[in-house]
C-alpha cells in the first residue's frame, strides 16, 4: 500500500510526541555525562536532568517488528485487491473481444444487451473493490490505533523514572528540530522495549 508508511509515521508522530509529565526532577549533584551516555543520566551544567527526548520514527518503523510484520501484510491485502481488480477487467476485455469475433452477424439488439451486460458487470467489479478497499482501510486504521496505543503506554511506563516533559520525533518529511544532541535520542530504547512489549503480547 503506497500511504502505509506516510500514514504510520504520522500516527508515531502523534503517539510519541505527547505531554506525559508536567514536572521533571530537581536538581541532582553529579558530573556532567559524557555525550554517549543515556538521555536519563545526561545532566546539564546545572546537573538538571533534560526535560526533552526524541525518538527516530523511521528507525521505529523499520525496527520494531510488530509494525515491520503488519505493514506487509496490509501491502500484501492492498495487492491482492489491485490483481482480482485488474483481471475482473481483463475478463470483460477477453469477453467483448470473443462477442466482436461475431463480426457483421451481430444485431444492434444483441450489441446493446452485450453492452449492457458489460456494464453491469464492470460495476460489480469496481463495486467488490471498492467495498474490499474500504475494509483494509479499516483494518489499517485499527492498526493503527492499536500501535498509538501500545506507544503511550509503553512510554508512559518508560518515562516513570526517566521523567521527560516532552518526547519529540524526527523523521522524513516530518522533522522540525534544525539540531538534535544525540545524547537524548531513545529510539534504541522505545525499539528494544516495543519489540519486547509486542512479543510477550503475542504469546498471550
Amino acid at each position: 500500500m503506497k500511504n502505509v508508511s506516510l500514514i504510520l509515521n504520522i500516527v508515531l508522530l502523534a503517539a510519541v510526541g505527547y505531554l506525559y509529565y508536567a514536572n521533571f526532577s530537581g536538581k541532582h549533584t553529579g558530573d556532567l555525562a559524557a555525550k554517549n551516555s543515556s538521555p536519563s543520566m545526561w545532566k546539564d551544567s546545572n546537573c538538571n536532568r533534560p526535560p526533552i527526548a526524541y525518538v527516530e520514527l523511521d528507525s521505529l518503523n523499520e525496527n520494531i517488528s510488530y509494525i515491520k510484520d503488519k505493514r506487509k501484510e496490509l501491502e500484501t491485502e492492498q495487492k491482492a485487491i489491485e490483481s482480482e481488480w485488474e483481471a475482473g477487467y481483463k475478463g470483460l476485455e477477453a469477453q467483448k473481444n470473443n462477442f466482436l469475433k461475431r463480426g457483421a452477424s451481430i444485431t444492434q439488439e444483441e450489441a446493446q444487451q452485450f453492452q449492457g451486460i458489460l456494464v453491469q458487470q464492470q460495476q460489480q467489479i469496481d463495486a467488490k473493490k471498492q467495498a474490499s478497499g474500504q475494509k483494509l482501510s479499516e483494518k489499517s486504521f485499527s492498526f493503527m490505533d492499536d500501535i498509538q496505543k501500545q506507544l503511550k503506554g509503553f512510554l508512559s511506563d518508560y518515562n516513570r523514572d526517566k521523567k521527560f516533559m516532552y518526547i519529540l520525533t524526527t523523521g522524513t518529511g516530518l522533522d522540525y528540530m534544525v539540531y538534535k544532541d544525540s545524547s537524548l535520542n531513545i529510539t534504541n530504547d522505545v525499539i528494544k522495549g516495543m519489540n519486547e512489549k509486542m512479543k510477550a503480547a503475542v504469546k498471550q
